[in-house]
């Protein structure tokens, strides 16, 4: 049996796609592919007429790559917004905490969303936990989203992909339903 379609205005939330996340500071990186897989879904959603809505991270800290003033606080070229998509900047790892994208989202009647980006355990995650701490029928694309190898507070290594499966695990069923973008672009 086929999944169910998603609704004509479902949204699609590009989380921190920022070039910023290519300054080798950040260490190693699961899911090569995940911006493929993001514009993939960025042009079927453009192309159906859906709501689009570029998440950008506003860094305060000077030596940030996401800072201001720094060349990486640019959304990336393989997701650039045209005009009319809206960008809306955050200064925390939630895009809904101290920004409008829920009265955005409420406003237009839209009860469901897909979220990608950047970092699958940082600032999709937190999105995707508010996101469905709110009400929305909420998915997260594990294909299109990517995060990079962590150090543990009291010694020890996490490698990027079992940071990113262990993020994903904690989300599904919880607050969001995990899926692959090629089972969005099927509904």
């Amino acid at each position: 049996m086929a999944p169910a379609p998603l609704p004509r205005n479902a949204a699609l939330i590009i989380v921190d796609v920022q070039k910023g996340f290519d300054d080798p500071v950040w260490g190693r990186r699961n899911n090569p592919r995940a911006e493929e897989n993001m514009n993939r879904l960025l042009t079927a959603w453009r192309r159906d007429g859906r709501p689009v809505f570029h998440i950008r991270h506003r860094s305060k800290l000077k030596d940030s790559p996401l800072n201001p003033a720094k060349a990486g606080f640019e959304i990336k070229e393989i997701v650039k917004p045209l005009p009319g998509e809206l960008v809306i900047e955050k200064e925390v790892n939630s895009a809904f905490i101290g920004t409008d994208l829920e009265k955005q989202l409420r406003n237009r009647e839209i009860g469901t969303v897909v979220i990608v980006g950047f970092t699958t355990d940082h600032c999709v995650s937190s999105t995707t936990r508010m996101a469905g701490n709110l009400g929305f029928e909420t998915y997260i694309i594990s294909d299109a989203t990517a995060t990079f190898d962590r150090n543990a507070p009291r010694g020890g290594h996490f490698d990027a992909d079992e940071v990113h499966a262990v993020s994903l695990a904690s989300l599904d069923g919880e607050f969001a339903k995990v899926v692959e973008a090629a089972d969005i672009l099927r509904r």
